[in-house]
């Protein structure tokens, strides 16, 4: 199965948290925050405004940051992925 985005939503999956400290104390996985940079995944056709399609300004393979509780977690063929609003989206990190 694959998770196709309806109008201005994208699929999230999020990228691995350090296993470490910057002072190199390793953490346990109920200690670590949950990540705030994604990768985007697949990506919805845009908004329809005023009966025109607004494009998407973020594209498949793009590397994100997502409002710490935005969007709707879903679990799909042991694969975990968040699906959001374009506008949760933070900022694209380049």
């Amino acid at each position: 199965m694959t998770l196709k985005p309806l109008g201005d939503r994208v699929v999230l999956k999020f990228l691995e948290a350090e296993e470490k400290t910057k002072g190199g104390i390793i953490l346990a996985s109920a200690a670590k925050e949950k990540p705030q940079v994604a990768e985007v995944i697949a990506v919805g056709p845009g908004e329809v405004i005023d009966g025109e399609r607004v494009p998407m300004e973020v594209k498949v393979g793009d590397h994100v940051i997502l409002g710490k509780y935005a969007g709707t977690e879903v679990k799909l063929d042991e694969e975990e992925y968040v699906v959001a609003k374009q506008s949760d989206i933070l900022a694209v990190v380049e």
